[in-house]
C-alpha cells in the first residue's frame, strides 16, 4: 500500500533523492528512479523525478517496497567510523572563521579537497565530525571549492539551514568575490566574460572548456585591481553563474590564466622570479541571506603563498578592498541567445565593454 509523507520545514528545497537518503535509507537511488519512470512516485498528485526539488507542505506519495529475496535483505557490513586524531580535530577547528546558529564558515587552505574521490583521502567532508561543537549533528556541505582554491567555504549547521543555503546558491542569490593573480594583464580594466562552458571530450568530465555550440551559459565579471606591466595582474573575479571551473576556464580563454593553474593555462600559467607555483585563486568574500533574516557577510584572509606573491609583484590587498567599496555594481542585462560570441574587443572573444579609469 502506498504511503503519504508531508514535507517538513527541515526538508524544504532539497531534492527528492536526498529526501529518500534522509528518511528511507533502505531505498536505493535505482529504486527511486524506477518508481519515477513508471509514474508510481507522486508529489501533490503529479509525477516527480529524483532530481526535482520539494517544498514544505507538499505531499510525497511513495509506493510499497518491492518484495526482495531474503539474501538481498541481509544487512551489509558497516565500515567502522574513522576516529579523528587530536591533531585532525585541532586542524579542522582552526579553519573556522565564523560560527553561528545556522552556519560555520571555514577558510579552506589550498591543497585540501572539499570532498573525497578517486585517490583523494584528505578532505573537508572527512573532518566534519570535528566541527559539530554544540550542534545536534555534524554540519553539512552546501557548496564546493576546487582542491587548489582557497578561501570561504560555507557549512550549514542544520538540515533547515542546508536547504535554505542550497536554494540561495541554486538561484544565485549570493555575492561571491574571488581574488586572483593572472599571468599577463587583461586588456580591459573591467569586463564581463560571457562564454558558454561544457565538458571537454576525452577527459571524463575532469576538464571543462569553452563550447559555443553545446556549452551551458557562463558569465564572470573580471576587474583589474593593479598591474605589474604585462607580466601579471591582481584581479577581482565575480562569477555570475556557477559552472564547474568557471573562473579558471574564463581566465585562460581570455589569454590571462590564473597563476599556478597549469590545468587550464599550461606552462604560461607559471611565473619566474620566485613566484609560487600554487594556484592563486582565493574565495575572498561571501554574502548570503540567513534563514531567520539578515545576512552573513564573511571575509577570508589570504594564504601565505598568495600574500607573498602580492608583495613580490608590488600589489596591495588594501587596494582591492578599497576598489570593492568604490566600484559601481551595474546589473547584468540578459541578452538574446547567440550562436557565437559577439564581443571581440579587448581580450579574446567574450569580453564586454570595459569601464575607463
Amino acid at each position: 500500500m502506498s504511503r503519504d509523507f508531508t514535507i517538513t520545514a527541515d526538508d524544504d528545497g532539497i531534492r527528492v533523492d536526498r529526501w529518500f537518503k534522509r528518511h528511507m535509507g533502505d531505498v536505493s537511488f535505482n529504486q527511486v528512479s524506477r518508481w519515477a519512470r513508471t509514474g508510481q512516485l507522486r508529489l501533490d498528485g503529479a509525477r516527480v523525478g529524483p532530481g526535482d526539488r520539494i517544498a514544505e507542505g507538499q505531499v510525497l506519495r511513495v509506493p510499497p517496497l518491492d518484495v526482495q529475496p531474503v539474501a538481498a535483505l541481509a544487512a551489509k557490513p558497516v565500515r567502522p567510523k574513522r576516529e579523528l586524531s587530536p591533531e585532525e580535530v585541532e586542524f579542522a577547528q582552526a579553519l573556522v572563521i565564523h560560527r553561528s546558529k545556522h552556519a560555520l564558515v571555514l577558510n579552506k587552505p589550498p591543497g585540501l579537497a572539499t570532498q573525497g574521490g578517486s585517490k583523494t583521502f584528505e578532505h573537508v567532508d572527512g573532518l566534519l565530525d570535528a566541527l559539530q561543537f554544540d550542534g545536534e549533528a555534524r554540519p553539512k556541505l552546501v557548496h564546493r571549492l576546487d582542491k587548489d582554491t582557497s578561501g570561504v567555504l560555507l557549512l550549514a549547521r542544520t538540515s533547515r539551514a542546508a536547504a535554505f543555503f542550497g536554494k540561495c546558491f541554486a538561484t544565485r542569490d549570493t555575492k561571491k568575490i574571488y581574488w586572483a593573480v593572472t599571468a599577463g594583464g587583461p586588456k580591459l580594466d573591467d569586463a564581463l566574460i560571457d562564454l558558454p562552458i561544457g565538458k571537454q571530450p576525452g577527459t571524463g568530465g575532469e576538464k571543462m572548456h569553452v563550447d559555443e555550440e553545446e556549452g551551458l551559459p557562463a558569465k564572470s565579471r573580471f576587474r583589474v585591481i593593479d598591474r605589474a606591466g604585462d607580466r601579471a595582474a591582481f584581479v577581482e573575479m565575480q562569477p555570475m553563474t556557477g559552472r564547474t571551473h568557471q573562473l579558471r576556464v574564463h581566465a585562460a580563454a581570455t589569454g590571462t590564466p590564473i597563476v599556478g593553474d597549469g590545468k587550464y593555462g599550461g606552462q604560461a600559467a607559471f611565473l619566474t622570479g620566485g613566484v609560487s607555483r600554487k594556484m592563486h585563486l582565493h574565495a575572498r568574500r561571501l554574502v548570503i541571506a540567513l534563514p531567520d533574516g539578515g545576512k552573513l557577510d564573511v571575509v577570508a584572509e589570504l594564504p601565505l603563498h598568495f600574500a607573498e606573491t602580492l608583495e613580490t609583484l608590488g600589489f596591495s590587498a588594501s587596494d582591492a578592498e578599497l576598489a570593492e567599496v568604490e566600484a559601481p555594481r551595474a546589473p547584468v542585462k540578459k541578452k538574446a541567445p547567440r550562436k557565437t560570441s559577439s564581443a571581440t574587443s579587448g581580450n579574446r572573444r567574450g569580453e564586454r565593454r570595459g569601464r575607463t579609469r
